[in-house]
């Protein structure tokens, strides 16, 4: 059993990024990894069934309304950005739209929260490097700021899944440490991009808008990559009940660097176990949160910025991976001294 666990985190791990096939359905793919990972363990049962198909309820609902409202209002959205932009100073501009993404992202959803973004970095002219580097600490915030609420993402709602905790758990435990990050992801992006050109209009092109069948389907994907890494988290808890709890909880927290290659999710999905205490969950969840934003796969927010906006994994890494490296090392002093 523990060798097929084993195979299965491998293929997990390596096959989106191998295989374009898996990488295109990677939520059908997961679900059946999930669904495999389950049987295997002996852990597939009805009552599992049932909450893996209950989990992503909620988020689910919540991407589709959200996906809905964008559509609906993405015109006033525009114009409401293009004259904000306008009106105030260049830099505070800036740090308050991701300060602002972080903090709604929980209610919005991360998904949302990236395309809002997508929409604000579409209406203005900045050069290459600043638009990367604001997109990219936008993302730290979008999805530090998502993990505060079981409907922000994924993440999120994976973990009050498996601890079987209540809505506001998350942001009682942690975000005391996420919400300062928020602010001074803000200034950074104040300090690292550069306002666009005086000679230069606000780009008053209009994005593309999405047609119902694709928020439709987006909403549907998540419903399945979350059902898919309940069974998966389900399925993984003899592997990690034998070698993951005992542990040192700042041994995970670096372990879980892993997470810039990998989608945050699916490595909270096999690594939180509600026999954990409050100190060990804080910690695997900051470092799956921060090494999250590194590379390009290791968030949906990263995933969809960087998609529409045609930013590429070099481009994401050269900023990204110091910018998270640096704020894991800070994080790490603040756990030792909490």
């Amino acid at each position: 059993m523990i060798i097929g666990l084993l195979v299965i985190f491998i293929l997990v791990l390596f096959l989106p990024f191998t295989v374009s096939v898996v990488e295109k359905n990677l939520e059908i793919f997961l679900f059946i990894m999930g669904l495999v990972a389950a049987l295997l363990s002996g852990v597939f049962n009805g009552a599992l069934f049932v909450k893996a198909a209950s989990d992503p309820i909620n988020i689910s609902i919540a991407v589709l309304i959200a996906g809905l409202l964008f559509k609906w209002l993405q015109t006033p959205l525009e114009k409401m950005i293009t004259g904000m932009s306008r009106i105030i100073p260049f830099r505070l501009f800036a740090c308050l739209v991701v300060i602002l993404l972080g903090l709604v992202s929980s209610v919005i959803t991360a998904i949302i929260a990236a395309l809002v973004l997508v929409l604000v970095v579409g209406s203005l002219q900045l050069d290459r490097k600043s638009e990367v580097r604001f997109v990219v600490l936008a993302c730290f915030s979008i999805g530090l700021g998502a993990a505060l609420t079981p409907i922000g993402e994924p993440l999120s709602t994976i973990a009050i899944s498996k601890l079987n905790e209540e809505f506001f758990f998350l942001l009682e435990l942690i975000g005391p440490k996420i919400l300062p990050a928020l602010a001074v992801f803000g200034l950074l992006s104040a300090l690292f991009v550069q306002p666009p050109k005086l000679d230069k209009k606000v780009n008053d092109k209009k994005s593309n808008s999405e047609r119902y069948e694709e928020i439709f389907i987006r909403a549907l994907k998540i419903f399945f990559f979350v059902m898919g890494l309940t069974l998966l988290g389900a399925g993984f808890e003899p592997l990690i009940n034998r070698y993951l709890l005992g542990l040192d909880p700042l041994l995970l927290y670096w372990i879980n660097m892993i997470s810039s290659v990998l989608d945050n999710a699916t490595l909270a999905a096999a690594e939180i176990s509600p026999s954990m205490d409050h100190f060990t969950i804080q910690s695997i969840l900051l470092g799956l949160l921060i090494s999250g934003g590194m590379l390009i796969p290791g968030n949906i927010p990263n995933i969809i910025a960087a998609g529409k906006l045609k930013i590429t994994s070099k481009e994401w890494a050269k900023f990204g991976a110091p910018i998270g490296f640096l704020t894991m090392l800070v994080y790490f002093i603040i756990i030792l001294l909490s």
